[in-house]
């Protein structure tokens, strides 16, 4: 029944009246993604759709759209519309992505972007410990699990506890060679969250739009009480979802880190 107008409307069809057509056929969408294709399924293509509801191209672009904004449909660059895959939980413990993604069963990927020795941002070179002077290790990495791009990494690594770092093959996993090259295995981590719409080139390269939901967390690694790692990564909110145990008792504020949480 088309709240409108009380008469009845069919559900599997988009006809002209005062509810827009773009409207009428995210709702057909919506039903079918919801009661008939399984998470991961492809839909059909905007031409098939078009040809199937006898609308414009555009209506049937705007309809999809709208629905990938909700996170009921995923756009993947080269290959398609999917119905969007249950989400993955964000581990909130020191493990890293690439033994995250094998334990969920899924074959991890990565793409360095950039690697070099820099000046870091005032911010990091005070959570590691650095002079504002002084180079740290610079990391720019895309990561992939089963061929699709999830999260964008950009680290920086304390220079004297990781001399030689840009021999490291930086396309694999990166906490297994710290541990193997300088014993180097994180105990301790301060870590913040938030929330944050993809810019252009972060939209570019996880194939998603811009303005889209992302995840980000900034985290900050030490070694017995020394910070070597301090990596901010940003991670596509229609694939995650973090969950947390809390209790009724209060922080210890002199336990609080001193690099703080933000960038």
């Amino acid at each position: 029944m088309d709240s409108l107008t009380g008469t009845s409307v069919p559900v599997d069809r988009v006809v002209d009246g005062p509810t827009p057509k773009h409207a009428q056929l995210r709702e057909i969408l919506r039903r079918i993604v919801e009661r008939e294709l399984p998470p991961g399924a492809p839909i059909p293509s905007e031409r098939e759709l078009a040809e199937r509801y006898g609308v414009s191209r555009l209506t049937v672009r705007s309809a999809i759209g709208r629905l990938v904004d909700e996170g009921l449909l995923s756009r993947v660059r080269g290959k398609g519309t999917f119905t969007a895959s249950k989400r993955m939980e964000l581990q909130l413990y020191l493990m890293s992505f690439t033994a995250d993604m094998r334990r969920r069963g899924l074959l991890p990927t990565t793409e360095v972007l950039t690697a070099a020795r820099a000046r870091p941002p005032a911010a990091t070179a005070g959570a590691l410990g650095l002079d504002g002077r002084d180079p740290a290790f610079r990391l720019h990495r895309l990561r992939r699990a089963d061929g699709v791009p999830l999260a964008v990494e950009r680290g920086w690594y304390h220079p004297r506890a990781v001399p030689g770092f840009l021999e490291l093959d930086l396309a694999q996993s990166l906490y297994a060679q710290l541990a193997e090259r300088y014993g180097i295995r994180f105990d301790r981590a301060w870590q913040t969250v938030w929330a944050e719409s993809a810019d252009r080139e972060t939209a570019r390269l996880l194939g998603i739009r811009a303005g889209s939901p992302l995840l980000v967390f900034r985290r900050v690694s030490s070694v017995r009480g020394e910070p070597v790692e301090d990596m901010t990564s940003w991670y596509r909110g229609d694939h995650y979802q973090v969950t947390m145990q809390l209790d009724r008792s209060a922080p210890d504020s002199g336990h609080l880190p001193k690099h703080g949480g933000t960038r």
